[in-house]
């Protein structure tokens, strides 16, 4: 499962403590210093959300999550521009920021984060290919967007990248 990969790779990052899996540090963080965050997910069809709420006390600082599978509901529910998906696409890095943005600002969020990309197995292209993520996070001064390729798409439980 790509979403299992990036926990690994990412446990021994100076977040996290030994033994500490990415989504306790990250709660962790955001509880000490009084933080709270939301997410918006499209190919990763609330993984994000429901590894946030898998810790105990999530309640502390995760206020909820938007999954905007369609482009309809990017641009409804999170205020991704129109203009933004005709000219970069859905998986694109300002889509991941406008949608950031967007559940940052529907759920008062102090931080967001969001997901978009092509979780296969079909629908890649040279440009874009298949496992192509782009991770975002806003806050108040703080904007920043990671583009990521996992040679692993959707997982059995039908999530993808």
């Amino acid at each position: 499962m790509v979403n299992t990969k990036i926990v690994r790779e990412r446990q021994n990052s100076p977040l996290s403590r030994a033994g500490e899996a990415l989504e306790e540090a990250v709660g962790r963080l955001l509880a000490e210093r009084g933080l709270t965050v939301a997410v918006a997910e499209s190919c990763t069809g609330g993984l994000i959300a429901h590894r946030l709420t898998n810790v105990p006390g999530s309640s502390r600082y995760f206020l909820g999550g938007v999954v905007a599978y369609a482009n309809e509901v990017k641009e409804r529910m999170l205020g991704v521009r129109p203009e933004t998906l005709r000219q970069h696409g859905a998986v694109s890095r300002e889509t991941a920021l406008e949608m950031a943005r967007g559940v940052r600002r529907l759920l008062g969020a102090d931080i967001a984060l969001s997901a978009t990309g092509i979780a296969g197995p079909a629908g890649g292209t040279p440009e874009k290919p298949v496992g192509l993520v782009y991770v975002a996070l806003a806050a108040e001064d703080c904007e920043r967007c990671e583009r990521h390729i996992w040679q692993s798409g959707r997982d059995p439980g039908g999530h993808g990248g």
